[in-house]
Formats: structure tokens, sequence, C-alpha cells
């Protein structure tokens, strides 16, 4: 079976369609495209190499654009996707929610959860030092970015963990940079997960999981893919001068062709990851999208309320 490096749930099952044990619906206008994958059985797990839960991926191709108009229609459908598993999850609006930024601030394809976590509204400690101060249409939230284990010295889920026991959120939204299949989908899928996260995952590590079992309550994983494999852009190109020259008659035989070209990438150049030129723009971009995405789930207000109490 040809071999898929991706953190998508959806392009998982693009290349296992008719996987036993998997659900998917799709609704789709001309902004956002919105694919539920569920992943019901230990055998779909295995067949998609990802846990059992649910998925949404949001695709808005035309996040590229730049257009507010698009962005405030892909942040209010984040928005949606969130609080359906709030209602889920059972979290009502007086729980207590932990955002957690993921990733490395230093590494542009690396600060997305760092730089959610600077836009994202806390109000813990209004409701615990100035309950005077705290709006009604507010929850308790609180954020922090607890960086990578080479600059801290510590392992991301240590970190988490301790604050989680100490806090006592009644959910846990985790915020971190993913790998796609395909260079389309970078800067312009979002994908929530109520199955945890791994972080690092999106440039290759893997850590301690973030998850139910071992934070001990719901994590709702919020990803965005920013990098691509080299090993998958050198496979499109041999796919596609294969596909230009008449293709090969066994595809076994490709598949051999397509490894032995993973392990001359391997060889050469490592496990190297690929991001757009644009990235420094994305990222900020995506941090704003998603924080307003997080801010509209959790709390009660309007936009520009939000906006008037970051400001």
């Amino acid at each position: 079976m040809r071999s898929i490096r991706t953190d998508l749930a959806a392009e998982a099952r693009d290349f296992a369609p008719e996987a036993s044990g998997v659900r998917h619906q799709v609704s789709e206008d001309s902004i956002v495209s919105v694919t539920r994958v569920f992943i019901d059985t230990e055998q779909g797990a295995l067949a998609l190499g990802k846990p059992v839960g649910e998925y949404i991926t949001l695709d808005a191709p035309r996040l590229m654009e730049r257009d507010t108009d698009v962005f405030s229609r892909v942040a209010g459908e984040l928005s949606s996707a969130i609080r359906s598993i709030l209602e889920k999850k059972s979290v009502k609006r007086v729980d207590a929610v932990m955002v957690v930024g993921l990733g490395n601030r230093a590494v542009t394809a690396d600060s997305l959860g760092p730089k959610v976590v600077e836009k994202t509204l806390v109000t813990r400690h209004l409701y615990e030092f100035m309950p005077e101060q705290a709006n009604s249409r507010m929850r308790p939230v609180c954020a922090f970015a607890p960086g990578v284990l080479g600059v801290t010295g510590m392992e991301t889920g240590e970190m988490v963990q301790s604050i989680a026991k100490r806090i006592r959120p009644r959910l846990v939204i985790a915020i971190d940079a993913l790998a796609s299949r395909s260079t389309e989908r970078l800067g312009t899928s979002i994908q929530l997960a109520d199955t945890g996260i791994h972080p690092g995952s999106g440039l290759g590590g893997k850590r301690a999981g973030l998850n139910e079992e071992t934070l001990g309550v719901p994590v709702l994983a919020v990803g965005v893919p920013l990098v691509v494999h080299a090993s998958t852009l050198s496979r499109d190109a041999v796919s596609l001068l294969i596909q230009r020259n008449g293709g090969l008659k066994d595809e076994e035989e490709e598949e051999k062709l397509l490894s032995l070209v993973d392990e001359v990438v391997s060889e050469k150049i490592g496990p190297l990851v690929v991001t757009p030129k644009e990235i420094d723009v994305i990222v900020s971009d995506l941090a704003s999208l998603i924080a307003k995405g997080v801010n509209l789930a959790l709390h009660e207000l309007e936009p520009d309320e939000i906006e008037q109490f970051m400001s």
C-alpha cells in the first residue's frame, strides 16, 4: 500500500475510501467546504492511521486571497465547529477551558500555536481575582504556550499535565502546525479533532500525546497544515512523470519505484519539510483567524466586543 504522510484524516480517507469502520460527510459552497470523518472502529483507525474519533476539516482555498469577508466566514465556520464539539462533550458555558499553543515561536512554520495564544481572550483571572469585572457572557478561559523540549528541557506533555491538574479545566484546546499530503492545502485547511494531538507532529516530532487519557479531560486539537514532506513532492513529481509517459502496467512496480524515491530522498537530504515562501504572512493571518474562531466559540460576545477587550 502506498505510504501516506499526512496529519489530515480527510486526506488519509481519500487514499482508503473503502476502509471499514469509517464514515464521512461533506458540505460545501463557494467559500468553504466542511468534511467530517468519523472513525468508529479500531479497524478504521488502523486503515487511516488515526485514533478513533471525529475529525472536521474546513477547506477554504480563497483564504489565499486575503479577503476579509472570506476570513470572517471561515472564522464563523470554525466557531460553529468548535461549539458543536463543546456540546457533544457536554461543556457548559460556565465551564473553564484551557487553550494551549503548541510549537516553537522562533520557527515561523511552527509558531502558529503561540501566536494564537497571544490573540486569545483570557478571562479566568477575572473570575479568580476580579469577579465584579467578569462579563456574564464570558466563560473562564486561560491560555499558555509551553514552548518546545529543545528550548525548555521539559516535555510539553509534562507541562500541560501539571497545569491542567492545577487549573482543572473542563476541556483543553490544543493548537498546532500540521503536515499535509498536498501543497494546495497549505494554509487553506483547518482540522479539528476530538482525539487530542501529539505536539510537534506537523514537523516530524513525536512527543507524548495530549488527549483525554493523559490529561483526564477532553482535548480538542485544532491544526493547520503548514508544511509538506520533501518525499511527498518527490513522489508527486515522479508520479506525474509516469502518467505523462503512459504509466506503468503494474501498480506494484510503480510503488517500488516510488519507494525508491523515498529512500533516495531520505539518504540524501533526510526528513526535510517544505513550507511556502509567504509563510510569515500565512501564519499571521491564520493565527488571527483561529483566535477569532476560538474566541467566538468560547464567549457569547460579538466580534467587535472581542476586539475591544483585546485592544
